[in-house]
């Protein structure tokens, strides 16, 4: 489901990647904080240690008196007793004094001590637990040290400072979960805003899958969502619109297959009738034919526009093209139209152009275009109205052929539409609707185009450009 994969791509990525960074500065905090209280520690643990050392060093190199008492001195009055503790250690290991007054008892642990009796030169020191508790411990061997005094050690407790250290980790992991908070609660409402026009979209587009092309969404923001909205609606509109003009375009062509087939049957009737009881003459019959033939052709030609139509949809009409004259082809089709514009007593004007304009294409599928476009000029054209058609050499390299007549002309709205397929503008008149459509698809396999301009009430001009060979 379309909700779940977003809100789940939602969590493994944006939410994902946040708690990624929180933990991230989580572990970060905690270590600089760690760094910062112990060092912190760590320097006034030292601080102290230098002072002390520095003290016994100036008594021994002064022979200020006996060492022993001052060193007890410093130990029984040393200022900093309630943040650590001073002691005499010997060179055995052995606690002598405390600046707490506490002597530890026997076995007591300070392996800080061991590792500065291995190098007197240097201060040894030590973090972890002793004695059930975590603690930082200094050694130091200081300079006329004896047998008896012969360190000094400074301890203090970490357990103060550890609460302290977990108290600023737990107060960032509070911030840390107040952002996912936050981060969650807005995320839901962006999701949400997305996830429910998605839905709306998914089910109106399953009522349009359906038929239903009167289904709307509601458009209700102005971003990228509300433009899809504005889209599918759109696209509903222009679906509803094809499927109408599909309906009459079946409509239409039900029409024209009807009357010729009418005709034909009922003469077809007449002649058998007649020729039954032999009362049929010769007038009649040579009549008779003709209207059969005539209608004939007419369902010939409606079948193989039909046929090419679906040929251009489903991509399967191929082109065989050749060099050719194209005036020499437009006047053999203006030719097949002289007669029948007599008939309906409209004049058919055209001069043939002395000029040879060779092109390339399909001979075959340009004489159907021109007779399409000509047969169209004569039929929305009135008894006493008039077809005129041109061609010339245009300077961009292409040959415009212009068919332009008087008839009723096409209403400005339509004009765009009527080389859509299935569009017939004006149902009075003749025609399946996709002829147009399919001369259209025929000039652009060509590399051509057709350019309509009309007037309504005044006529149509029909302009087709080919490019011309080189």
């Amino acid at each position: 489901m379309a909700v779940k994969k977003i809100t789940k791509r939602w969590l493994f990525n944006s939410l994902g990647v946040i708690l990624v960074i929180l933990i991230a500065l989580e572990v970060v905090i905690a270590f600089s904080v760690k760094d910062y209280y112990y060092g912190s520690v760590e320097r006034v643990v030292y601080s102290q240690a230098e002072t002390v050392s520095g003290l016994l060093s100036k008594n021994h190199s002064e022979g200020r008196g006996n060492y022993e008492d001052y060193f007890r001195g410093i130990v029984t009055s040393f200022e900093k007793r309630n943040i650590m503790e001073l002691m005499i250690i010997n060179s055995e290991g052995k606690v002598l004094l405390t600046s707490s007054g506490f002597i530890p008892e026997e076995g007591f642990l300070t392996p800080d001590f061991a590792e500065a009796s291995e190098n007197i030169e240097k201060n040894a020191e030590f973090i972890g637990e002793s004695n059930g508790e975590k603690i930082m411990s200094v050694t130091v061997i200081p300079e006329g040290s004896t047998e008896d005094y012969f360190s000094f050690r400074l301890v203090t407790s970490l357990e103060d400072v550890d609460y302290q250290i977990m108290t600023v980790i737990i107060g960032a992991s509070l911030i840390g979960i107040a952002i996912i908070f936050f981060v969650v609660l807005s995320g839901s409402y962006f999701i949400n805003s997305i996830v429910n026009p998605v839905g709306q979209i998914s089910e109106t587009a399953k009522k349009i899958a359906e038929g239903d092309f009167n289904a709307k969404i509601e458009k209700k923001t102005d971003d990228e969502i509300g433009e899809l909205c504005e889209t599918i609606n759109y696209m509903a509109d222009e679906l509803g619109a094809t499927e109408r003009m599909k309906n009459d375009f079946i409509s239409s062509v039900s029409h024209e297959l009807r009357t010729p087939l009418t005709a034909i049957k009922g003469w077809a009737e007449m002649l058998e009738d007649s020729a039954k009881d032999q009362s049929i003459d010769g007038k009649t019959l040579e009549r008779g034919m003709g209207v059969i033939i005539g209608e004939t052709e007419r369902l010939s030609v409606m079948v193989e526009e039909l046929l090419d139509f679906s040929r251009l949809q489903s991509g399967r009409m191929i082109l065989q093209p050749m060099k050719l004259d194209i005036i020499a082809e437009l006047s053999e089709a203006v030719l097949t139209f002289e007669q029948r514009a007599i008939r309906e007593k409209k004049a058919l004007n055209y001069t043939e152009n002395d000029d040879i304009i060779a092109v390339t294409g399909d001979k075959n599928r340009l004489r159907q275009v021109f007779v399409n476009i000509i047969d169209n000029a004569l039929k929305y054209s009135d008894e006493g109205g008039s077809v005129t058609i041109s061609a010339i050499r245009a300077e961009d390299g292409f040959v415009d052929i212009s068919v332009k007549d008087t008839g009723i002309g096409i209403p400005a709205d339509q004009l765009e539409k009527v080389k859509t397929k299935f569009f017939k503008g004006n149902a009075t008149r003749r025609g399946s609707g996709i002829g147009l459509a399919v001369a259209d698809e025929i000039i652009r396999m060509h590399g051509g185009e057709i350019l309509l301009d009309s007037i309504e009430g005044e006529g149509t001009t029909v302009t087709i450009r080919l490019p011309i060979d080189k």
